[in-house]
C-alpha cells in the first residue's frame, strides 16, 4: 500500500514539475503564452514561474547571480527531488529511510517558503504550485511513518 501510494504521488509530482517546467519555457520563448492553469489575473502560474521565485526557490539569484549555474527551475528541482524519493523508497534499510525523511523535510520547508512568497510577495495563487505542496506534504507523512516503523524495530 506504501509502495503504490508513494509511487503515485512520485509519478503525480515529477508530472507537475514537467509541467512547470514547460510553462516556463513556453513564457521564455513567447511573452504572451498563457497556460491552462491561468486562471485570472491572481490566479497564474505563467507569472509565478517567470518570476525569479520560479529559479532557485528565489534564494540563488541574489547570493551567487542569476547566470549561476545552481539557479535552475524550482520544476528541475522538483524533478530530481521525485526521482530521489521513487528510487530510494524502493530501497529497505535505516539510510534509505533517513534520507527520504530528511529530503522530504527540506521539500516540505522549501513549500512553506515558497507558499509565503506566494501569498505575501507576488500575491498569487498557482494552482499547479499549491498542488505541488500538497504532495510534499503527503511524501513527508508517508516517509515520517516509514522512520518511526524504522525505529520502532530497532527497540
Amino acid at each position: 500500500m506504501a509502495a503504490a501510494l508513494r509511487a503515485a504521488l512520485c509519478v503525480a509530482g515529477a508530472a507537475l514539475s514537467v509541467y512547470a517546467l514547460h510553462v516556463e519555457h513556453e513564457a521564455a520563448r513567447d511573452p504572451s503564452y498563457r497556460a491552462a492553469c491561468d486562471l485570472g489575473p491572481s490566479v497564474s502560474c505563467t507569472r509565478v514561474f517567470s518570476s525569479r521565485w520560479g529559479r532557485g526557490l528565489g534564494l540563488v539569484e541574489p547570493v551567487l547571480g542569476g547566470d549561476s549555474a545552481l539557479n535552475v527551475p524550482n520544476g528541475a528541482i522538483g524533478l530530481l527531488f521525485y526521482l530521489l524519493q521513487g528510487l530510494l523508497g524502493a530501497s529497505r534499510g535505516r539510510v534509505a529511510a533517513a534520507t527520504l525523511l530528511a529530503s522530504s523535510a527540506v521539500s516540505a520547508l522549501a513549500s512553506l517558503w515558497l507558499g509565503a512568497v506566494l501569498l505575501f510577495g507576488l500575491r498569487d495563487l498557482c494552482v499547479v504550485c499549491l498542488s505541488t505542496y500538497g504532495v510534499n506534504l503527503a511524501l513527508l507523512g508517508l516517509n515520517l511513518r516509514r522512520w518511526r516503523g524504522h525505529k520502532s524495530k530497532r527497540h
